[in-house]
């Protein structure tokens, strides 16, 4: 029998029923689910949506959305769906079960936004024991796939945004189109390195690749910076954008 805990996002205006084992969504989630814009209707996806905390996320920050997760573990898709029923969400957002690289007849259309937390994990040593959380990590050598996915499903004007490991960046702007790109980095602390960065594309737009100062997450005490607080618990939007959404 599976446990489960029930986590809390957003200061309470989002919980969880996640299991105990395999992959257990958090930070990453919730700053995806921050960098996502405020855009002009329409149907927003989600790839691998595990328990549904960034499309929850999402809703929390966007009232008008209309969201869809594709999630490939069918126990997790069911979870996701309960998560939208006690959230109150579930008449804005469902979730797929389904492969986000082989998606359903239903959902080969385009939409007008579309978010991913991928697997970003070579196949480095660092697998995880546990089957679910190992596929919701280790990418494969398939990360590129997820974007090229990500960005086919966005429509033309529309934006892809994921986020992943600080040090697959190269290889994610080899995939991405030469314009429209904002990268935002996450610092763990003020002159540490980035570890995780934000990559949003406007999918048709030929501006210039934009480098943001980004987020630094921790104080030296270990504490989250204000900046921080604000997004994980006052559910802002990470300024991605100007102005600051």
């Amino acid at each position: 029998m599976t446990d489960f805990t029930r986590d809390s996002f957003l200061n309470g205006r989002i919980t969880l029923r996640q299991p105990t084992g395999g992959f257990r969504s958090g930070l990453d989630a919730v700053m995806l689910a921050a960098a996502v814009p405020i855009g002009d209707g329409g149907e927003l996806l989600e790839l691998g949506a595990g328990a549904g905390a960034a499309s929850l996320c999402v809703a929390a920050r966007l009232p008008g959305s209309i969201i869809v997760g594709v999630e490939i573990d069918e126990g997790l898709a069911e979870l996701a769906n309960a998560n939208a029923l006690a959230n109150n969400l579930e008449a804005r957002v469902r979730f797929v079960a389904a492969d986000a690289l082989s998606l359903p007849a239903l959902l080969k259309h385009e939409f007008a936004q579309v978010f991913s937390n991928p697997p970003f994990h070579a196949e480095d040593g660092e697998a995880s024991p546990h089957e679910g959380r190992r596929r919701a990590r280790q990418d494969g050598g398939r990360l590129s796939d997820w974007l090229e996915t990500g960005l086919k499903r966005t429509v033309s004007g529309g934006t892809f945004t994921t986020i992943i490991r600080a040090d697959r960046l190269a290889e994610a702007l080899s995939v991405l189109p030469g314009g429209g790109i904002t990268v935002y980095p996450l610092w763990p602390r003020a002159g540490d390195p980035a570890k995780r960065v934000i990559v949003r594309t406007r999918k048709g737009a030929h501006t210039p690749l934009t480098l943001l100062p980004g987020l630094v997450l921790h104080e030296a005490d270990g504490q989250f910076t204000p900046e921080t607080e604000g997004i994980l618990r006052g559910g802002g939007s990470l300024a991605l954008d100007k102005p600051r959404l």
